[in-house]
């Protein structure tokens, strides 16, 4: 092989590694600027749930919310939070009173019951509420202080 050949070949080898090494930066770059997309969706979907738990907490221990509504409430946003907070002791009950509650009509469905089999629901909500209902303001209350001290509350 002749020397103006092996340093054309040798020049071409160059050229096409520093375009795969821009390509990878570029790639990297993007990746990058996606994490940090997803941390800012992470931070701000956490902020609107703990906005929404203190909230809801606080209506419920000032009886503006009933417990079957702000225990459900409060499971959906801890579990976007973290599944694994209504595993916590202080929160298990909002996920006892959803197990409770989950198979009871809601909404337009619950329109469409007769009033004797609405009446039947509201009892067994009722009393699904009045066994609960001091685990669920213990757990409301916890909520609050959860929120106060986020993000180490976390862990």
């Amino acid at each position: 092989m002749s020397t103006p050949l092996a340093l054309a070949l040798a020049a071409l080898a160059l050229i096409i590694i520093a375009g795969l090494s821009g390509y990878a930066w570029s790639l990297w770059r993007e990746v990058k600027r996606r994490e940090a997309f997803r941390a800012e969706e992470i931070r701000r979907a956490h902020e609107r749930c703990l906005e929404g738990l203190g909230a809801v907490a606080q209506a419920m221990l000032s009886e503006q919310v009933d417990i079957t509504e702000g225990s459900l409430r409060c499971k959906v946003m801890l579990e976007i939070i973290d599944p694994r907070l209504i595993e916590r002791d202080d929160f298990r009950v909002f996920g006892e009173v959803h197990a409770r509650t989950a198979h009871l009509h809601t909404h337009s469905a619950r329109q469409a019951l007769t009033p004797r089999e609405r009446f039947k629901e509201d009892k067994e909500r009722l009393a699904v509420e009045d066994e609960l209902k001091p685990s669920a303001l213990v757990a409301a209350q916890a909520v609050l202080e959860f929120k106060q001290r986020w993000p180490q509350s976390l862990h």
